[in-house]
């Protein structure tokens, strides 16, 4: 699994058909969604009339049931209309959707970003399938657009891509190897997002800490986020989706420890806490690695707050392996978790290993989240009689820098940045 900022997003943003413009319906993550936006855009530009795009996410085997089962309920829906399938599901196994009876398209991932895609299937000029080797694709920017999120935040995309190869991971066959997009193409966009009235940036990609590698001079994430700083003295607030934390560069540690404007809050791809476990996932650090970092960090900017990717019952998993994992969340003082119970991802060398039961895979995965849930309450507690700074995401929610949401009991202004005194807590919201 990729260090990917996952968002439980899962949803379909249906345009009115009447007027001939393609529903889409978007699985997995926030990257995902923010290349709906800019296939939206591409298909309108098109022409595109009567369609359903759903775009699917391969990250487990349950998003992939999903995915089919979305199929299946938007031919029902919308029987007359022409079914398009991209993502990260398609890209890997393109057949198993091109099969499906509902089914009359089914693009790739570098294909869903091309004008001239979307142009031939709005004029029946297409292929059934149009999928080529992601591994050969070396072209990241293209698909840049001015604004996918609330009219208070937009995501920029700055990777794609991952030349990792953790053993339980199928997401690098449906994005690719790492490819960057210049800081130069970065900085500009932002400027246009900040002038257009947006005050926060969240930099989004599959691997962001490896971005840069593949550029002159072989820049890091850290330099990027000191370069944005630097040259967009306008945008109040930088946020970071997620980090591969045992990647994180000198350049980016010093901008947690300085740029007040950087937003104290990390996601983590930690993935497990017992260190053999760590071997056979195939990961680049160990438990002792990641309690470092956090501590350095806290340390650096002490209201700093962690999210995390979490598996449960990753193949030949003990349940003593798995305490290791579940002290973590104490041991590095973890907030926000993502639990993922494992399922084995075809091809993947994790697949082949001893597997643990299912009965058991959900109980841990049970355990996790029970943590977690006790991990926020602790946090939201702490909060009561604080002072935050809260973006505003419409006129009664907001989020605090370290992503708590914030319910108020008095309309404010969406887009807004305003201080609340918290007075309490609901759930998982504080209130204000």
């Amino acid at each position: 699994m990729s260090a990917m900022a996952w968002s439980g997003l899962n949803f379909s943003r249906l345009i009115d058909m009447d007027c001939r413009t393609p529903i889409f319906s978007n699985h997995g993550c926030r990257l995902n969604a923010y290349e709906a936006e800019a296939m939206q855009d591409l298909a309108v530009k098109a022409g595109l009339g009567d369609a359903v795009i759903i775009n699917t996410c391969a990250v487990t085997a349950q998003a992939v049931r999903k995915a089919k089962q979305d199929i299946r309920k938007q031919r029902r829906v919308n029987p007359n209309a022409k079914i398009i399938v991209t993502g990260c599901a398609a890209q890997i196994d393109p057949d198993s959707f091109a099969r499906m009876a509902e089914v009359d398209h089914v693009i790739g991932n570098s294909e869903k970003m091309r004008l001239e895609t979307w142009a031939g299937l709005s004029t029946d000029g297409s292929e059934p399938v149009l999928v080529d080797d992601i591994m050969s694709v070396t072209e990241t920017a293209g698909h840049l657009i001015d604004g996918f999120g609330t009219r208070s935040r937009a995501y920029v995309q700055v990777q794609n891509g991952c030349d990792h190869r953790c053993t339980f991971c199928i997401i690098p066959y449906g994005r690719g190897n790492s490819r960057s997009v210049p800081a130069g193409v970065v900085v500009e966009q932002i400027k246009r997002l900040v002038g257009a009235g947006f005050n926060e940036i969240v930099l989004t990609g599959v691997d962001m800490t490896s971005w840069g590698a593949d550029l002159p001079g072989q820049p890091r994430l850290g330099d990027l986020v000191m370069r944005v700083l630097r040259m967009v003295p306008d945008l109040p607030r930088l946020r970071i989706s997620s980090i591969d934390s045992i990647e994180a560069d000198e350049n980016l540690m010093r901008a947690i420890a300085t740029e007040q404007r950087l937003m104290p809050h990390l996601h983590l791809s930690l993935q497990a806490g017992d260190d053999m476990v760590l071997k056979r996932m195939k990961r680049r650090h160990l438990r002792d690695d990641a309690i470092a970092f956090c501590e350095e960090a806290r340390c650096l900017r002490p209201d700093i707050t962690f999210g995390a990717d979490l598996i449960a019952g990753f193949p030949t998993e003990t349940e003593a392996m798995f305490e290791n994992t579940l002290k973590l969340v104490e041991d590095c003082e973890l907030t926000w978790l993502h639990v993922f119970p494992y399922s084995p991802r075809p091809d993947t060398p994790a697949a082949r290993m001893p597997q643990v039961q299912g009965s058991v895979i959900k109980d841990r995965a049970a355990q996790l989240r029970a943590a977690g849930e006790q991990a926020v309450a602790r946090h939201l507690s702490a909060r009561v009689g604080e002072v935050h700074r809260v973006l505003m995401e419409n006129r009664q929610m907001g989020r605090t820098e370290q992503f708590a949401e914030v319910a108020f009991d008095t309309p404010q202004i969406e887009g807004a940045i305003v201080e609340a005194r918290i007075s309490g807590f609901n759930g998982t919201q504080l209130t204000a």
